[in-house]
């Protein structure tokens, strides 16, 4: 059966990986420049999560393809990862100006 809302629901889990990881950048560069305090490793985690999250992704897009998923529910699975890591990141960074 055809899902009517699948594009849809995919198109709002882009946009909010995509405000998240804005949000994460900024907190970034805000604490690059001072303005905002981040842990010591930020630099290093900052390149060392990509490779995990994108291995995470992969892994997770084909354990659905591999069990027959239509190909949205292929393409949602490989972004909850990365979904997760980006909104993780945010509550991270925002809570160590407190």
């Amino acid at each position: 059966m055809f899902d009517f809302y699948a594009p849809a629901r995919i198109a709002l889990e882009t946009a909010r990986i995509g405000l998240d990881a804005q949000l994460v950048v900024g907190l970034r560069v805000a604490g690059m420049m001072g303005l905002w305090q981040m842990d010591a490793d930020e630099m290093g985690r900052m390149v060392s999560e990509k490779p995990a999250a994108a291995r995470e992704a992969m892994q997770a897009a084909f354990d659905a393809a591999q069990r027959g998923e239509v190909p949205h529910r292929v393409l949602s699975a490989s972004l909850a990862p990365i979904g997760e890591r980006a909104a993780h990141n945010v509550r991270r960074l925002a809570g160590q100006a407190a």
